[in-house]
This record gives structure tokens, sequence and C-alpha cells, in this order.
């Protein structure tokens, strides 16, 4: 199996990388187009800001290519609210793979920004999820959430609902870090690598 990690201005790179060798795969990190567009399973993840991220993306055509893609696509954390419609974050224009807003969480609400730590999944209903317990404890971290919409699969509370998880297609995304959540992350990432392809 030929799996990619998208390569890009964005960390988070290896430790997905290093997940993904734990189970037992090897997975090709490039920003190359060819070598993404003939991958059975991609992953797009990352860490960091909105605005330069989708600049990056944009001046090496990686935006047009990632809407383009067949293939199962995994992103992660900021990979998931770069494939919404915008961000708050620098009113940024995104991929628009789905339909949502991403809006910054507010302290007003009694909580800390950013949301760091553990938290469990409520309203699974993605293949991605099947063998989990009920209410599965996952570990996030970040400042931006993603409302609860059409294509969301999973949801968490900090402390209203919001996506955890949206699937959209051949499109998956979550909001926390599979590749730091344990047992409960190893089994989403190996449902992710047995999806079959459209």
């Amino acid at each position: 199996m030929n799996i990619v990690i998208i390569k890009y201005n964005a960390g988070n790179i290896f430790s997905v990388d290093y997940a993904l060798r734990r189970l037992g795969v090897k997975a090709e990190i490039t920003g190359d187009h060819e070598a993404i567009l003939s991958a059975d399973k991609v992953i797009f993840p990352g860490v960091g800001e909105a605005s330069t991220t989708m600049k990056y993306l944009r001046s090496h055509g990686l935006d047009d290519l990632i809407c383009s893609l067949r293939q199962p696509v995994l992103g992660i954390c900021i990979g998931m609210q770069l494939m919404c419609r915008r961000s708050e974050e620098g009113d940024t224009p995104c991929l628009h793979v789905f339909d949502e807003k991403v809006t910054r969480f507010h302290t007003e609400d009694g909580i800390k920004v950013p949301h760091m730590g553990w938290n469990s999944l409520q309203n699974l209903r993605s293949p991605l999820f099947d063998g989990l317990p009920t209410n599965p404890y996952v570990y996030f971290v970040h400042s931006y959430r993603v409302g609860v919409g059409a294509h969301t699969v999973a949801t968490s509370d900090y402390p209203a609902p919001f996506s955890a998880a949206l699937q959209r297609d051949n499109f998956y995304a979550l909001q926390f870090h599979p590749e730091k959540s344990g047992a409960v992350g190893e089994i989403i990432l190996r449902n992710f690598l047995t999806l079959s392809s459209n």
C-alpha cells in the first residue's frame, strides 16, 4: 500500500509518520504532485496558522491538488480546518471541501484557550470509528473549532458541542490528534488505512 503524508509548512508531520511506523506502515513524506496523485491513501496533517499555511498551499499548487483527490484523504488538526470553507484565523479562505466555517473558542465562555488535553467523542458515525469503545477519549490541541453541521461524524464538548470529525465522500478529517491518542488513535489510523478507494 502506497501511503503519502503531504509535506508542507506545517508541523506534526513526523509524529504522524512515527505513528504509522508503529503500525508497521511506511509512508512517503512529499509535496510532489505525481506522488500524491498516485498514492492509495493521503494524509494531510498539520499544526500551524491558517493564512500562512493556505498561502503556502496556493503557491505550490497543493490547494487545487488536494481538492481533486479521489482516494481516501485524512486531514488532521489544522488539516481539517483548512479543508473547511473559511477560517476566522486571519479571515482566511480555505479549501472548501466542507462547507463549514472555522471559529475561535471564546475565553468568555469560562474556558482556557487553546483546548488542550484529553476529551471524549460522542455521536460517532464513520467507518473510521469501527471497533472503538463508547465515548472514547482522544487528544486535542486547538484554539479554533468547527461547528456541528451536515458533515459532522463525531462531536466533542468544550463547553458546547463542536465537530471532532468530518466526512464527505472520500474526505475524512479529525480535529484531534490520532497519533497522540494511544490505542484509540491507532484503531482510527488503522481503520483509515483499510478504507477502500471510491
